[in-house]
């Protein structure tokens, strides 16, 4: 069949979906200039396809320009075509960042990080995933057989990664029924992110591939586990050092390190609407489901928000390039470049504060009485993506992290989704979800 190979501009959106258009490969190096055409309003489009009210309407013409830097080209060879898809960013007319270009909102917070700390960010996303299968016998979690049924989509995953020009790391059997996990190595400022969509289009690539499909939603049933998309960070200051652990700092931070981690728990409960943006996020987010319910820090505690997480080293450098923290309190319903926007805004408006390194907490939160919970600083999150919408709106200091009016258009566009489920109970939304991501 005659063939004029096509390459995919696209943006990671507030919905999470990586959205854009495909042009022939030969108009690769003038797309690199002039992008393609994109439209206001598509940014109302919702994770289930329906436009939320739009402040755009019908006006108003943008770019969406491919990053040569940010290119996936796997051949499967499997007589299928060549997948080649570009990340890039949205800009107006005159190559202005557009104020709701998710990657653009990363690159300003990465580089408030820079001035306000002195150091880069380093960062991994591990991705939890389900098989939209009949359920397969017990005895599967973290099992071998469990491995072995996916071998095959396995090694062929680790295959595509590597030709992606990502970094495979691990994979794994999870908890869940038919549940996986996959890790990969990490990036620096917005390469993280872009790994993060890359690697989530691959695994729905490969699974199709193989004539089967996944689902990255926050949570399938509502007695079951859910999927969480774990962010592990760290630092390297301007000499390209580690810059994450101090052996003297309160459990190993230095002090950049303790103030990020300070910003990100005062503001958590008011970015928790970017980092579990959709309904069903709050489901997973309860006590007793190893996700995260509190503003807390653990150490090696995997119900905390954020983590501190073990190094597997003995002599001190290797023990600083090792250390990192994780955030616990994220899913795939979220943009890579949103969710670790929110971040890092929160963790530099934490050093420019000046905020002191918390302590870790090592019991469970949800024995304690509120009375207590208030004496040490940690506030429940959210219970619902209402409740973590108007936290967000509240707060002043975060809305004026992002640019114009993406604020009031992400509220908008989270209740346009929201609107959608209006009279459908969790078993109906947990599978509208399901079929979204």
């Amino acid at each position: 069949m005659i063939n004029n190979p096509l390459i995919f501009a696209a943006t990671s959106d507030i919905a999470g979906k990586t959205r854009g258009k495909a042009f022939p490969v030969t108009e690769l190096e003038k797309r690199l200039r002039r992008g393609v055409g994109w439209t206001p309003t598509n940014v109302m489009i919702t994770c289930f396809d329906a436009i939320a009210e739009s402040p755009y309407g019908a006006l108003g013409d943008l770019l969406l320009i491919p990053d040569p830097d940010a290119i996936a080209e796997v051949d499967f060879r499997d007589d299928g075509p060549v997948e080649r898809f570009m990340l890039g960013d949205i800009t107006d007319l005159d190559g202005k960042p557009w104020e709701c270009c998710t990657r653009s909102i990363l690159k300003a917070a990465l580089d408030r990080l820079e001035k306000a700390g002195g150091v880069s960010l380093v960062a991994a996303f591990e991705h939890e995933f389900q098989f939209k299968d009949a359920a397969r016998p017990l005895g599967e979690a973290y099992a071998l057989t469990g491995f072995t049924a996916r071998r095959r989509f396995a090694e062929a995953l680790t295959a595509a990664l590597e030709e992606g020009g990502l970094k495979p790391d691990t994979f794994m059997k999870e908890y869940g029924v038919s549940q996986y996990e996959i890790t990969n190595g990490p990036g620096r400022g917005v390469r993280a992110a872009d790994d993060a969509v890359i690697l989530r289009e691959l695994v729905r690539m490969t699974a199709m591939r193989l004539g089967e499909e996944v689902t990255f939603t926050p949570i399938r049933d509502p007695a079951g586990v859910g999927n969480g998309v774990h962010i592990h960070m760290s630092f390297l200051d301007a000499d390209g050092n580690p810059a994450t652990h101090d052996p003297d700092g309160p459990s190993g931070m230095s002090g950049v390190t303790g103030s990020f981690v300070a910003g990100v728990l005062k503001y958590l409960d008011s970015i928790i609407a970017l980092t579990a943006p959709s309904d069903i996020s709050y489901l997973r987010l309860t006590p007793h489901r190893w996700s995260a319910a509190y503003n807390n820090l653990g150490f090696r505690d995997r119900e905390a928000a954020l983590r501190i997480c073990p190094v597997t080293a003995a002599d001190p450098q290797s023990i600083a390039r090792q250390y990192n923290f994780e955030f616990r309190a994220g899913d795939a319903a979220a943009s890579p470049y949103l969710a670790l926007a929110a971040l890092v805004h929160a963790g530099a408006q934490g050093i420019e504060e000046g905020l002191t390194a918390p302590a870790t907490t090592e019991e469970d939160l949800s024995s304690l009485p509120a009375g207590e919970l208030e004496k040490r600083g940690l506030v429940r999150l959210p219970q619902s993506l209402d409740e973590a919408l108007r936290r967000f709106e509240a707060n002043e200091t975060v809305k004026g992290w992002f640019p114009g009016d993406f604020p009031a258009v992400y509220a908008a566009h989270k209740r346009g989704e929201l609107a959608f489920l209006d009279g459908m109970n969790q078993e109906e939304r947990c599978a509208a979800y399901e079929s979204a991501y």
